[in-house]
Parts: C-alpha cells; sequence; structure tokens
C-alpha cells in the first residue's frame, strides 16, 4: 500500500506552521522579541496538531481530550513551579522525552505499519522507510539516555565531573558501528531483532557519550542534545511523510547543531571532542594542586558601595552564582541606584555562562534589566582595562585566567573575561573553599586589586545597595 498524497489544504496547513516556526525562531534570537517569538511557536504548533487530528484517526476525541488536558496540566504545573536554577535540567528532561517520543513512533509504525501508510506491497515496510525509521529510533534513543544523564549531572543526582570508561572512544566507534551495520541489515531483513537492537544499543551510546562530558562542556550538551532531538523528529517526519515533522524537526535540528557550533567556537573547543566526551578531563586530573591557601582580601558590602560611588564605569559579570541566589532583582536594582548616581553600568554575558546557552539573558531579562546595557564577550572585554570596577556575582570559570596561561587547565583556551586588567574587582561567592563548575581555581580570587564578597549573593547585594542609599 503506497501512502496517498494529503489534500492541498493540509499541506497549506503545514506549511503555515512551518512559518509560524520560522518566525518564532526569528523572535527568540533576541530578548526583546522573545515572547513574541514563543507565540508564534504556540500558535504553529496548534495548527499542525489540529491539521493532524482532523487528518488521521488517531483516537476518539475525548480520548484526545483526556490526553491534551493531561499533558497541558504537566506543562503548566512545571512552567508555574520551576525556578530559574533549575530552567537547564527541565530543558534537558524535555529532550528526553521529544527522544522517547520518537523511539514510541517509531516502535508504533515497526508494529503496526498499516495504520501508518508505510507498508510495500508484499506488507513489508518499504526499504527507505526502514532507513529512516533506523535514524529516528537510534537519534531519538541517543537523545533519551544522553539527557537522562545530562539531567542527572545539572541536577546534582550525578557528579558533574566527567566519568571516564577504559577504552571509552574504541567502545563508542564500535557501538555507533554495529548502530549503522544493523540499519543497513534492516533494509533487506525486517526482522524485529534487528530492531530492537538497534534501539537498545542507541540508548547504551547515549549514555556512553554524554557520562564523559564535564560541568564547563554543559552548555554544548544541552545544545547538542537539543540539535539531536530535532533530527530524531525529522526522521520520523519523513518515515511518516508528515510535513509538520520534517519542517519543524529540521529547524531544530539545524539550529540546535549551529549554537553548538557557535558555543565552541566561543569556548575555543572542537565541536568533535566535545561529543566525544571528556575533553580536557585528563589535564584536570593532572592539573596542579589547589591554591586555596594563598593570600587574599576580603571586602564587605559598604566597601563595594564606597568604591562603586566614586567610580565612573561598573562592569557586572553575572554567573550561575546569581541563578542560584536569585539576585537578578536586586541587581538590576543596584545597578538603577548607581545609574542615578552618574556610574555607567554595563553587563557583561559569557557565551556558556550558567547551564544552559542564554542562562543569564534569560535572568536579567526577566528582572528587565535594558536590553541596550547588555553585551556578550566580543563586544565588551576590551573595556575591562578601563573599567574602574568589574563587579563578579556568582560567575568563576568565565573569568578565569587559567583558560589563557595555564595549558594543564580543562579550561585551557576558552575565551574569558579580562576582569584581571580592571582597577577594582569585587567578587560575590559563597565561600573561598568553593569553585567553578570545571572544578579549576581561579587566580583572580588572589589579585591585589580584588576584594572576595563572601555571602550569598542575593544578601550581599541588599546590603550593597543599603550602603548605597546612606
Amino acid at each position: 500500500m503506497e501512502h496517498a498524497a494529503p489534500p492541498a489544504w493540509v499541506m497549506l496547513a503545514y506549511l503555515i506552521s512551518g512559518v509560524f516556526f520560522i518566525l518564532a525562531l526569528r523572535g527568540l534570537s533576541s530578548p526583546a522579541t522573545s515572547q513574541r517569538g514563543n507565540r508564534f511557536g504556540m500558535a504553529g504548533m496548534l495548527i499542525a496538531v489540529v491539521t493532524t487530528l482532523i487528518t488521521h484517526e488517531v483516537a476518539s476525541l475525548p480520548e484526545i481530550l483526556a490526553a491534551i488536558a493531561i499533558g497541558g496540566g504537566i506543562g503548566w504545573v512545571t512552567a508555574r513551579k520551576i525556578a530559574m536554577t533549575d530552567m537547564p535540567q527541565l530543558v534537558a528532561a524535555f529532550h528526553s522525552l521529544v527522544g522517547m517520543a520518537a523511539v514510541l513512533v517509531a516502535a508504533a509504525a515497526f508494529l503496526n505499519p498499516e495504520a501508518f501508510g508505510i507498508n510495500g506491497a508484499d506488507g513489508l515496510i518499504n526499504p527507505v522507510s526502514r532507513v529512516e525509521m533506523g535514524l529516528g529510533i537510534a537519534i531519538g534513543a541517543i537523545t533519551f539516555s544522553g539527557s537522562v544523564i545530562a539531567f542527572l549531572k545539572l541536577a546534582g543526582k550525578m557528579s558533574g565531573a566527567p566519568i571516564m570508561l577504559p577504552m571509552r572512544h574504541l567502545i563508542n566507534l564500535g557501538t555507533l558501528a554495529a548502530i549503522l551495520g544493523l540499519i543497513g541489515y534492516f533494509t533487506v531483513d525486517q526482522s524485529p531483532w534487528i530492531f530492537w537492537t538497534i534501539t537498545a544499543l542507541a540508548f547504551v551510546i547515549g549514555f556512553l557519550l554524554i557520562i564523559p562530558i564535564g560541568g564547563a562542556d554543559m552548555p554544548v550538551v544541552v545544545s547538542m542534545l537539543n540539535s539531536y532531538s530535532g533530527w530524531a523528529a525529522a526522521a520520523m517526519g519523513f518515515t511518516l511523510h508528515n510535513t509538520a515533522m520534517i519542517i519543524t524537526g529540521a529547524l531544530v535540528g539545524s539550529s540546535g547543531a549551529i549554537l553548538s557550533y557557535i558555543m565552541c567556537k566561543a569556548m575555543n573547543r572542537s565541536f568533535i571532542s566535545v561529543i566525544a566526551g571528556g575533553f580536557g578531563a585528563e589535564a584536570a586530573a593532572t592539573g596542579g594542586p589547589a591554591k586555596e591557601q594563598r593570600p587574599w582580601k576580603r571586602g564587605s558590602a559598604e566597601d563595594a558601595a564606597y568604591m562603586m560611588q566614586q567610580a565612573e564605569s561598573v562592569i557586572i559579570v553575572p554567573g550561575y552564582g546569581m541563578a542560584v541566589a536569585q539576585a537578578q532583582h536586586i541587581l538590576r536594582e543596584m545597578a538603577d541606584v548607581l545609574k542615578k548616581q552618574g556610574v555607567s553600568v554595563k553587563y557583561a554575558i559569557h557565551p556558556v555562562a550558567g547551564r544552559m546557552p542564554g542562562h543569564m539573558n534569560v535572568l536579567l531579562a526577566e528582572a528587565q534589566v535594558p536590553y541596550d546595557e547588555v553585551f556578550e564577550l566580543e563586544d565588551i572585554n576590551s573595556e575591562f582595562a578601563q573599567t574602574d570596577v568589574a563587579f563578579i556575582i556568582g560567575a568563576n570559570d568565565v573569568v578565569n585566567p587559567a583558560a589563557k596561561t595555564d595549558k594543564t587547565s580543562p579550561i585551557y583556551g576558552m575565551p574569558v573575561f579580562d576582569v584581571d586588567k580592571a582597577k577594582t574587582v569585587f567578587f560575590i561567592k559563597r565561600s573561598m573553599g568553593g569553585v567553578g563548575y570545571a572544578g579549576v581555581d581561579n587566580d583572580v580570587f588572589y589579585m591585589d586589586q580584588t576584594m572576595m564578597l563572601l555571602a550569598d549573593a542575593k544578601k550581599m547585594c541588599e546590603d550593597i545597595v543599603k550602603a548605597l542609599q546612606h
């Protein structure tokens, strides 16, 4: 049975939904237009879902409405309750659901090909559809198990440090070769054991690919898994002859891949070395001893307030610690007070600050920080040499000069902010004992012009605001 061409209005509806998805990506490229982009995405998805439900005998109307109510209810409650600090692991969890959805759809199509219109005249699934199905289930299973590991690392349920397996590269390459070989064999033999073996191996390789990747590379991992989920959806779209799935999957897959490449370039990483896992882990294991015993200077909220009041320019560098303390609102209030007193205030955002792409941008936008005060690394880094105060709130790895000087460091080669060139540095962190997500000590702590503000970031900013207003 060959798959019949859908009616023209269906193709038009899917095309319109695809246009909405493109507009959504366009809107999401800037915090100023992100809300509009989200609305475009919601509209596109609504058109695609309604069109699919009208043209396919999926289930009875009560069953469909019940499924929408359950899924929508879970999504609504999750979105309302989730803290911004937990957003990276939520994104990873969502990616795992997309991957599992691709696996379940592929399994349903394999077990009941007539319902999906993908069987040939002899009752077997078309060879081309088998290739698409094999790729879809492989990418989906990799996305699921990889996203689960990313979720556990981001949520602190397992160590964020690279977990190195012996001969991991040989095992990974062998497993990937076996998956590709079985997909090729699947085109001539539709035996169930081949299908389920591909599925099992893909679940395993997803696990193996992510556990060797350390915390410093986790933002790239989140972006990469996003790309995988898109390609899984696109592959299943080809199998099911669903234009909306193909368009949506291709958009998500390509945009995620481009973002991953951009982030790797920003970190001076090789994309292949990141996805191969464990980049820099050996260097980290053999690096020098911790330097926490070196002399350092402690400052107070009053010190910070006085120095920033006397300054002409202040550059704020936020990091994950700001997110944990939920200090973005009081930080903006501090900046507003400084601006009223004639101080120039700018925000410097590193491409991989936080635990996912754009993490700091989202937090600052939530606090209604003006977009024209927020600058990317390449646009502001040269200004630190002329800046009176660099105010670092919860960042670590992105301001660590070891990335420029220490070839044994796991972050060596990653572009970082030149905060060491500022006249004065205030560094907020909870204690001197902690290090960044990459597990590397920071020479900025011990510089002559650095004052450590050891406290909860939100509490410290509140105290600074009080001092500024007296």
